[in-house]
């Protein structure tokens, strides 16, 4: 047995392809195919099913594939401790970010993290909450910035910092009247909501009300969007209201900033973290990048203040 037979294994086990494991490991299929063989012939056991279209694991298969997980992450250890003890940081890291984040923290990131770390090459991709945990638990990507808790087993959180929630109004909507507003001033036959899937749509929806996906049933013209920007034109052009996080408003102009309005205490938040797998080990790596991100929000969002009042909305399960 050795690592690279383990590391072709649990290639195959994600992609669920000889041919697209092999692409992945940079071999030829035919020679992925005759080690992960050769195990299973030391072994005396078959771990995949190859009749089956995808290739599907077997029961047995199941136990190695995870064990082998982390065996691989024990072994990269070892790297990591050397890289430790020459205070460098180098290497690669696969980051993966939710669409209601990452235009806000991603550019400035790029450019800060890239000058202060030169020689971490930083592979940085946009997915939703669900495609994020298959893809910690695959081993795809090395993290993943989005709004937490997920409390999902086999994942481990590190929460970075605190964004409120705010109102964004039409002009003529009479919420603009008030300095402050509370989620019953949000008109839920007129607010406009990101597609499913996104955590911030869930996220809304336990804010202002368990019926707004009734009332919005009822719309003559209804929109749901995947992105937060296209809410707030969606807002100016038609009509309405939408719930925006803080950091999208900040490049706003002083006639936007007129509509947006902040909730009365308690105020609504949602936790923004990075996310890791129980076999992760570039951990001076990513305490880098959580320093760094802390660096690009405000002060007042990076830790709760004493005596601040917030909800913390947390997302719906996907």
């Amino acid at each position: 047995m050795t690592i690279t037979q383990l590391e072709y294994v649990v290639a195959v086990a994600t992609y669920k392809s000889f041919v697209a494991a092999a692409e992945k490991c940079f071999v030829t299929q035919p020679t992925l195919s005759m080690q992960i063989q050769k195990l299973e012939d030391e072994l005396g056991i078959k771990l995949f099913d190859r009749n089956k279209h995808p290739i599907a694991i077997t029961e047995i298969g199941e136990s190695i594939v995870s064990q082998a997980r982390t065996a691989l992450a024990e072994c990269e250890k070892i790297y990591e401790l050397i890289l430790g003890q020459q205070n460098e940081l180098e290497g690669s890291f696969r980051l993966a970010v939710i669409p209601t984040v990452a235009p806000y923290i991603i550019p400035a990131l790029l450019e800060s993290y890239g000058n202060n770390n030169p020689d971490v090459q930083l592979q940085v991709k946009e997915m939703e909450t669900n495609q994020i945990i298959i893809a910690l638990r695959n081993n795809e990507i090395d993290a993943a910035l989005l709004s937490t808790p997920l409390e999902e087993p086999g994942l481990k959180e590190y929460p970075i910092f605190f964004e409120p929630f705010v109102g964004y109004f039409s002009k003529q909507d009479s919420a603009l009247k008030k300095k402050m507003i509370s989620p019953s001033d949000i008109d839920l036959g007129q607010i406009w909501l990101l597609n499913e899937g996104h955590c911030m749509r869930n996220q809304i929806i336990n804010l202002c009300s368990d019926q707004v996906k009734k009332i919005q049933s009822e719309r003559k013209f209804r929109y749901e969007s995947s992105n937060v920007e296209t809410l707030r034109k969606m807002v100016d052009k038609n009509g309405g209201v939408t719930v925006l996080p803080e950091l999208s408003t900040f490049e706003f102009s002083e006639d936007q900033q007129d509509y947006v309005r902040y909730f009365e205490d308690p105020e609504p938040v949602r936790e923004i973290g990075l996310v890791t797998n129980d076999h992760f080990v570039k951990m001076k790596l990513l305490q880098s990048l959580i320093d760094e991100i802390a660096t690009l929000v405000p002060e007042k969002m990076r830790a709760q203040k004493k005596n601040r009042k917030v909800l913390r909305i947390q997302s719906a399960k996907l």
